[in-house]
């Protein structure tokens, strides 16, 4: 019997909701695009201020040439690691459209830093961070939306499948294939 209760333990946990599945999907796809994402971050940064240091480039130039660097490391990332497992078929598809998001969510990046530097004046190299910095946070929103929605999409019928098909109490799916042979026709709504 379990602690507290008047029910007998099975010892198998108790099937997963649709709702709670969906999530569970959502919180690993925000967690592996955020590990790209702080990787590319890093890069970003990183790039944008040693072009800083090395070259006479102004401040939004230096970092449309970080930024284009983040996006090629931001692409093998995102297509390899985060979304991996999503359809693979159309690549030049992909791409066109990874790089038009990508060209929006630079616009939005240096935009914010645009403002800073030349419409208010704020252009030490501290102040070109901070705004650097919000500006690939809020170009982050724009580009997690578009790539999922737009870019790296699901396979078709895979999420479907995922959630029509409830773990039995044994540990193998129901309608799967057991010892017995093919797998039983169900009818999902």
């Amino acid at each position: 019997m379990g602690r507290g209760s008047s029910e007998p333990s099975t010892g198998a946990p108790a099937p997963r909701g649709f709702m709670r599945q969906r999530l569970d999907r959502a919180g690993r796809e925000a967690v592996k695009f955020g590990a790209v994402g702080g990787a590319g971050l890093l890069v970003n940064l990183l790039v944008f201020n040693l072009v800083r240091q090395v070259t006479d480039l102004p401040v939004v130039r230096a970092s449309v040439v970080a930024t284009v660097v983040a996006i090629v490391f931001n692409y093998l990332g995102f297509r390899y690691f985060t979304y991996r497992d999503r359809d693979k078929s159309g690549r030049t598809k992909e791409m066109s459209l990874f790089l038009l998001f990508s060209a929006v969510g630079l616009v939005i990046e240096n935009g914010l830093l645009y403002a800073a530097t030349y419409g208010f004046g704020w252009d030490s190299p501290l102040q070109s961070n901070i705004f650097k910095f919000l500006g690939i946070g809020v170009a982050t929103l724009f580009r997690f939306w578009s790539y999922r929605t737009w870019v790296f999409r699901a396979l078709p019928g895979a999420a479907a499948a995922a959630a029509a098909v409830p773990v039995a109490e044994g540990g193998r799916a129901e309608g799967g294939r057991g010892a017995a042979g093919p797998p039983s026709r169900q009818r999902v709504p």
